[in-house]
């Protein structure tokens, strides 16, 4: 299906490329990949153009197809990515934005969306990942606090955080989806610790974090307690709604510079390598009408994203790690080199179907709400 744009989304889409015809320029080199505080001044530095330039909304103030333009054109353009912005950004904002308080989103959004406070997620630990519903960190309720003891693991960009979207069981005896909360933890409170973890292609942006009789305030829980698994809902749906889109532009980029260089040093001779990428043009091209699609059925609903982005995670999951073994194809040696274009990438595509909720569960969640199968025993 081709999504249709009305006039109005037509002059979105011809004022964005304008404003980023003009601003990309202005712009200062990049930081190292490494170096996640300068990282961060960068990509909140970038945050801050886009909220002056009436930009940052996008993420959860505007139409789902607007978010779409917003994230086709500025991929396009080569427009920074949100970076350490993206837990604010892509989750916890919209989730605020959904089901936080006046006074929460007076509190938060407003920061987020300038850039001036940094956002981890706190969900996955060392024995409750793909199965989220086992997690085991405590909150305790003590007058207007509660008090958390736990851990959790792979909690991105913990090091330069301000806050962390953080899932606890608050009631240990209720049945598993049922005692959990999700509280806005101040990643400067006493008791929090955290440990850098280093991944596969040599990044630092995952973290260990150790919760210590940690207090937070009873005004910090997004959503009811005991509610916390219907709003993480809320949150992973915008995870695997459009978030992708722009890793979707940049797929489609990176495929036609492979054919390029497979032209160059005489990789495209072999008829199987070209079948390949003819292969993988049509699994993004569907992957970018599904997009569409999600968009077309939230612009119809008027409500966050739907099961369908756990389709598309699920596909895309598998199509990323594809991409990337065809670049070491046309790579060939090469591909061991991690200077080279393309080979850190094909490190990190590895992750992708376990990040973000593993392949198992996606097709899971498509098995029982959209195909309503019953739940497995």
């Amino acid at each position: 299906m081709e999504l249709t744009y009305t006039r109005e989304e037509e002059h979105f889409r011809a004022r964005l490329r304008e404003w980023l015809a003009h601003a990309l320029p202005r712009l200062p080199a990049e930081p190292s990949p490494g170096d996640w505080p300068a990282r961060r001044a960068y990509d909140t530095a970038w945050q801050r153009m886009l909220y002056d330039a009436g930009y940052a909304q996008v993420h959860w103030d505007a139409s789902p197809t607007q978010r779409l333009i917003f994230l086709e054109e500025t991929e396009t353009a080569g427009a920074p990515y949100v970076g350490a912005n993206f837990v604010g950004l892509l989750h916890a904002g919209p989730t605020i934005a959904a089901e936080g308080t006046a006074a929460q989103r007076e509190r938060w959004l407003r920061p987020i969306l300038r850039g001036d406070e940094i956002w981890c997620q706190g969900f996955s630990e060392p024995d409750a990942g793909s199965d989220l519903a086992s997690l085991r960190t405590r909150a305790v309720r003590d007058g207007d606090s509660y008090i958390v003891t736990g851990a959790k693991v792979w909690t991105s960009h913990a090091e330069v955080a301000d806050w962390c979207e953080l899932l606890v069981r608050t009631d240990p005896d209720a049945p598993r989806h049922r005692g959990i909360t999700w509280l806005a933890l101040p990643m400067d409170a006493p008791g929090v610790t955290v440990r850098p973890l280093r991944t596969l292609a040599g990044s630092a942006e995952f973290a260990e974090v150790f919760l210590d009789g940690v207090r937070v305030p009873v005004d910090h829980r997004i959503g009811d307690e005991n509610d916390g698994w219907r709003v993480t809902m809320v949150t992973l749906s915008y995870e695997r709604g459009t978030a992708f889109a722009g890793e979707v532009v940049a797929c489609r980029r990176t495929l036609r510079e492979l054919a390029a260089a497979a032209r160059e040093n005489g990789r495209w001779t072999d008829s199987v390598l070209r079948r390949r990428l003819g292969r993988l043009h049509a699994e993004f091209t569907a992957l970018w009408r599904l997009i569409q699609w999600n968009v077309s059925e939230a612009r119809v609903t008027g409500g966050a994203p739907g099961p369908g982005g756990s389709v598309f995670k699920l596909r895309y999951s598998h199509a990323r790690q594809e991409l990337f073994d065809a670049a070491a194809e046309v790579l060939g040696t090469g591909a061991l080199d991690l200077d080279r274009p393309w080979t850190l990438d094909r490190l990190s595509s590895l992750s992708y179907t376990i990040a973000a909720g593993t392949s198992q569960i996606q097709r899971n969640i498509i098995a029982e709400r959209i195909l309503g199968l019953p739940k497995g025993g």
